[in-house]
């Protein structure tokens, strides 16, 4: 080392080696020495990106609409709009803000009018939010001049409920049946869909590739949509012949209906001990589930957990999910399930009367259930009584389920029980087995190699056994 130098940086020289790269390393910024303390800056900061889409909604109400006596005229709008924020954020938005207008009648052309449509444009990129949903069906026209308007994408709320059923949607049944609706909604709405879509105008010169670009895109969505609906009559046969074989023995069907998150598919597992989805978002369960479920009297009956109802639900989903909603057609009783807790469940309950009537069982027999009675005060559930015909149960906590199946072992009119005295040999042991198991034994004594049984059997058991009698208790 020569004298007076400084030490040669070499790897068998540790300190002046670590000092040369300390010194490397700061003049690229990557690290800073003062005095004796050595601190590395990262390279990157760690920063959470949210890809989640940032959503303005817009509702309208209409001043002279029917309401109910004692609200406010815009308090069902207020409600409506609330409803399409849980629909929005289901769907995996970010809802930055909402927009409600009141109006004396529709503006045919672009709904709200050309003055509120620059002032939501002005609220969206105030809120950077670059797509709005409206809470109503809009035409092809009017989505057109909305987004035209406010130079951002624009949905509406039957676009919205689609989504979601696209991203619950799990069997190959549900998947071609979104499908469907979606294809039929996006088939008026091509036209303008964008620049290499746009019909041209007529005259010389004007006609091109653009027109058949629209049309071979319809045609194709056309083709499309027959082939699904031949697929998805595949399947409603295939669905119709294993109801067949079920309906060969004789259970009866208790279909489970009402409003979107009533709580349809807790009550569903805490009767059957099934595994369905539960989720507080919106629409989590699609698919139908069948499920046996024993009833007090020993007999076995089916359970249906169906797709939840929502206000203002497009016809085009109904005639879609017309499959899937046979379950509750071909049910022999229904269980109205509503949630007590939230404070518009009457209106609630009037939407699913309406779908009810749309699917033609509005006359079948029904049970209501409140449930979610968990979460009302103490001094209100005392005062609940079933004497009204309703049940009240809280599916989360399994209170008064069995009082609800006992209402249903009353109300079910398919395979009735019959209470009799009958005599069978201890011979035949699977026929002591079946009653034992299918019905319910009150009294039993031998008699000269014989049983003598006091039962409850199902009427089907009856026939199937060839009981006879001694005499009907």
């Amino acid at each position: 080392m020569p004298s007076g130098g400084r030490a040669c940086a070499t790897r068998y020289n540790e300190r002046a080696y670590l000092q040369d790269e300390l010194d490397a390393f700061s003049s690229v910024g990557l690290c800073r020495t003062q005095f004796a303390h050595t601190s590395f800056t990262p390279m990157k900061s760690s920063r959470t990106t949210d890809v989640r889409e940032r959503a303005l909604l817009v509702g309208l109400g209409l001043k002279r609409a029917p309401h109910i006596p004692g609200r406010a005229s815009d308090e069902t709008a207020r409600e409506s709009l609330e409803e399409l924020a849980e629909l929005a954020r289901s769907a995996g938005a970010v809802v930055v803000g909402s927009v409600l207008q009141m109006r004396d009648a529709i503006d045919p052309a672009s709904v709200v009018g050309r003055g509120k449509l620059q002032e939501i444009r002005a609220e969206a990129q105030a809120r950077q939010a670059p797509m709005i949903i409206f809470d109503r069906e809009l035409t092809p026209g009017q989505q057109r001049n909305l987004e035209r308007g406010v130079e951002r994408r624009v949905i509406d709320r039957t676009q919205l409920i689609l989504d979601i059923f696209a991203r619950h949607a799990r069997s190959r049944e549900g998947q071609l049946q979104v499908e469907l609706a979606q294809l039929n909604y996006l088939l008026p709405r091509l036209a303008g869909g964008g620049p290499e879509l746009s019909r041209l105008g007529g005259g010389i010169g004007t006609r091109g590739p653009g027109e058949q670009k629209l049309e071979t895109d319809r045609r194709r969505i056309r083709e499309r949509v027959r082939r699904i609906g031949a697929a998805i009559e595949t399947l409603r046969q295939q669905r119709t012949l294993r109801r067949t074989a079920r309906q060969s023995v004789p259970l009866g069907t208790v279909a489970l209906v009402g409003y979107t998150n009533a709580g349809k598919s807790t009550l569903f597992n805490a009767l059957s001990r099934a595994d369905v989805l539960v989720s507080s978002k919106m629409f989590a369960t699609l698919d139908p589930t069948v499920r046996a479920v024993r009833l007090p009297s020993n007999r076995r009956v089916l359970f249906s957990d169906t797709v939840g109802f929502i206000r203002d639900l497009p016809k085009g989903l109904l005639a879609a999910f017309r499959a899937t909603l046979e379950e509750v057609q071909q049910a022999a009783l229904i269980l109205h399930v509503t949630d007590i807790s939230n404070p518009h469940h009457p209106e609630h309950d009037a939407e699913v009367e309406k779908v009810l009537v749309q699917l033609g069982v509005s006359d079948r027999a029904r049970l209501h259930v409140f449930n979610k009675i968990d979460r009302l005060d103490p001094e209100v559930r005392k005062a609940m009584s079933a004497a009204n015909g309703n049940v009240y149960v809280s599916a989360l906590e399994s209170t008064g389920l069995e009082e609800l199946l006992r209402r249903v072992d009353e109300m079910m009119a398919v395979d009735p029980v019959r209470r009799l005295r009958f005599a069978v040999p201890l011979t035949e042991g699977r026929k002591l087995a079946l009653v034992h198991g299918l019905g319910r034994v009150l009294h039993s004594e031998l008699r000269d190699s014989k049983m003598v049984i006091d039962a409850e059997v199902p009427e089907s058991l009856v026939r199937r056994l060839r009981l006879v009698p001694s005499g009907d208790v």
